[in-house]
């Protein structure tokens, strides 16, 4: 299943004025359980980040998590890199009319060139690494662009069910994906032999997040590449389906979960 087309679709209806984009980062904000266990990682991490932070969002996407990030701190600067120029191209636009260019900035990067040294506090990474093949060499130059002290956030799908695989013939519901999951030891290990150290990984996406994603993701996706039609009934859907997903959510992201489809994982260097 392809998530770009209906990303661009969604893009072209919300990016027509800046308050429209803002509104669609706040209903991703309460539809993606991700964002929940992100957002409360980084209230964690905020402790401990100096004043005058510098923080790398490496994969950066639509710029929903860098938007967040810019909203904890005015003194902060962030770094949002990403492999699609067109996205770059939009958020400079978008974070330029918001007033914001001046302490955010996107840029083009490979991260598997990424050739930056002691340059940041934090480096956030949301579903980047299952489409990178050599994400062993990533690490290492992430570890590298960390000061000493610095943070990598890590979300992920989990080889528990992430990109909706269960079983070895399954097919990734997510076609762009260069892993179906990770084993939650093979990456702490490959995070420490980048040189990671403090290594802490969480499953996120149990038992009610699953069911939450299925209803407010996956049964939505499937409908919308079926046909373009079920756009102008979305909203009704989620009036009636997004009660059921918050409370899944809340169950999901503040309860320990033994298993699960996604990992929430935290390295320091």
């Amino acid at each position: 299943m392809q998530y770009d087309p209906i990303k661009r679709t969604l893009g072209s209806v919300f990016n027509k004025n800046p308050w429209l984009r803002i509104i669609f980062y706040k209903l991703l904000n309460l539809l993606l359980l991700r964002t929940w266990h992100i957002k409360r990682e980084v209230r964690k991490i905020k402790k401990s980040l100096p004043e005058h932070a510098k923080i790398l969002d490496a994969g950066a996407g639509f710029g929903q998590y860098t938007y967040y990030l810019s909203r904890q701190s005015s003194k902060w600067e962030i770094n949002a890199v990403d492999i699609k120029q067109e996205q770059i191209n939009d958020c400079n636009e978008f974070f330029n009319k918001i007033r914001k260019a001046d302490s955010v900035k996107f840029e083009y990067a490979d991260l598997t060139k990424l050739n930056k040294t002691e340059e940041y506090n934090l480096v956030l990474s949301v579903d980047v690494m299952e489409h990178i093949e050599e994400d062993e060499l990533v690490f290492r130059n992430i570890y590298k662009a960390l000061k000493p002290g610095g943070i990598l956030l890590i979300s992920t799908p989990s080889d528990k069910g992430g990109s909706d695989v269960h079983h070895e013939h399954d097919d990734s519901f997510v076609e762009e994906h260069v892993r179906d999951g990770y084993n939650i030891q093979d990456i702490e290990v490959k995070l420490k032999n980048a040189g990671f150290s403090s290594i802490h990984s969480l499953y996120s996406y149990g038992i009610p997040g699953k069911i939450s994603w299925k209803i407010s993701m996956k049964y939505p996706i499937l409908l919308l590449n079926k046909s373009k039609f079920f756009f102008i009934l979305l909203p009704f859907y989620y009036l009636v389906s997004f009660p059921f997903s918050y409370v899944l959510n809340l169950l999901d992201v503040h309860n320990f979960q033994q298993t699960g489809a996604g990992l929430i994982v935290t390295a320091k260097k």
